[in-house]
């Protein structure tokens, strides 16, 4: 046979095993896999010492686009993404303009990532108060999930839920077989303890970070969790920094409700003393914790209790960022191109199998949101979506290296113990040592494929 690639001497991560083999890939998908592939290609790909992974799907990322691509954009957001070994990532509702709560939006912004985007995609729908009317025809339109926010959003046309809305919006949500992710901080209790901090004249890195404790988070997971039990909701928690309520989300999971969990990986490698030492580049909401929460989350990954990583990338310019008061600065972190090098880094120190990291950041988003047929796995018959990645070489964070629309980040001068070499969507290659192939386009994938 002749095919399109032949990948040759690579270390493939399989789902079970890491093993050294050869893969053949036609027309964008995986045809072969074995010891030693005979056949002509087009292309070769000599990956002798390096590791093969499936390429990472990032379930949780803001890219802004239409309205505010100032901050990202498809276009430059997706090449971060595959620059970082990601080949399908889904798009939130929120920060662009209008958001994404009705059919027309969401159908532009089909037509925008199709035209811009280098690597696969999917979008989430908005449930907020003023449109749960539009949620069912959002399914309808091949929404992968819809997200809501139970503690205020940070962007005003996007309205955190009431308990009566998330109610109501879980009811229509479960009717029709849809996954509800959620922002889990208590409203009133970051509100509450915010206004009180300013109140007192108060807007340091402590200060921030005490309005918004780990009981918060706590507080919004269980009333969630119960909401779910009533209306038969299956739920996704986004972002979870706390080992308090992922033990919530486990007990909820034994009773049998559907719901999983993400953590990302600033929460893992970040701790609030980084936060001090770095500035504003860390603030997040969920704040990053003590050093003691951070250590108890990579124990319950370890353990089996998170079921994915994604890097929740949400940027924005640096005007929005600087502020001495740390309550008016954009709330997000900047660094969806290190989320495969992150897990690749908590595997290596932790001596742990990569098949792990494979199961984080692909096996587990494909088979949480229906992709399996197709996605999260290095197998024949599945799409060659693959990332080539160098352990014997370290990637050192750099402005010039950050390919984001904005270049502050967080992971500025962390080193990482391995680099990504090639990203291939579909059988394309879309990033090579250092560089994008412009003309790669990715595939919007719908809910209802």
């Amino acid at each position: 046979m002749a095919y399109d690639l032949l990948i040759k001497n690579g270390s493939v991560v399989l789902s079970d095993e890491v093993t050294k083999l050869d893969l053949a890939i036609k027309e964008g998908r995986i045809v072969a896999l074995g010891e030693a592939i005979d056949g002509e290609a087009q292309q070769v790909i000599d990956a002798e010492g390096k590791t093969v992974f499936p390429g990472m799907i990032d379930i949780h990322v803001h890219f802004d686009d239409p309205g505010r691509t100032q901050w990202e954009g498809f276009e430059t957001g997706s090449a971060m993404l595959a620059a970082g070994g990601c080949t399908a990532f889904f798009d939130m509702p929120l920060n662009g303009i209008p958001s994404t709560v009705t059919k027309q939006a969401f159908e532009d912004k089909v037509a925008l990532g199709e035209a811009k985007s280098c690597i696969d995609f999917a979008l989430w729908g908005g449930l907020v108060p003023d449109h749960l009317d539009d949620l069912q025809d959002l399914f309808d339109c091949g929404a992968i999930g819809f997200k809501a926010f139970l503690s205020p959003s940070g962007n005003a046309e996007f309205k955190s839920v009431d308990d009566l809305s998330l109610l109501a919006g879980m009811r229509k949500i479960a009717e029709f077989g849809g996954i509800l992710a959620l922002h889990s901080e208590s409203a009133p209790m970051v509100t509450f303890l915010q206004q009180e901090k300013l109140n007192q004249g108060r807007t340091g890195f402590d200060d921030y970070a005490e309005s918004r404790p780990p009981l918060a988070e706590v507080e919004a997971v269980s009333r969630a969790l119960l909401f779910a039990e009533l209306t038969g909701c299956a739920l996704h928690f986004v972002h979870i920094s706390t080992v308090r309520a992922v033990q919530r989300i486990q007990a909820a999971k034994k009773a049998g409700l559907n719901v999983t969990l993400e953590t990302c990986p600033h929460y893992l490698l970040y701790n609030h003393d980084d936060f001090k030492k770095r500035g504003v580049v860390g603030k997040c909401a969920p704040p990053l914790r003590s050093e003691a929460e951070r250590i108890g989350l990579t124990d319950r990954l370890l353990q089996g209790q998170i079921d994915l990583i994604s890097s929740d990338h949400s940027p924005c310019e640096w005007k929005d960022k600087d502020k001495e008061n740390l309550f008016e600065a954009w709330g997000g972190i900047s660094g969806g191109q290190f989320s495969l090098l992150s897990a690749i880094e908590i595997a290596l120190d932790h001596e742990i199998s990569l098949t792990k990291v494979a199961e984080w950041t692909a096996r587990h988003p494909a088979e949480r949101f229906g992709l399996s047929a197709c996605k999260g796995e290095i197998a024949i018959g599945k799409d060659a979506d693959l990332a080539i990645v160098d352990l014997n070489q370290t990637e050192r964070v750099t402005r010039e290296r950050l390919l984001q629309r904005n270049a502050f980040s967080l992971y500025e001068g962390r080193i990482f113990p391995a680099k990504v070499l090639t990203t291939i969507n579909r059988g394309t290659v879309v990033y090579s040592e250092g560089k994008i192939n412009s003309s790669a386009r990715g595939r919007w994938i719908s809910a209802k494929a």
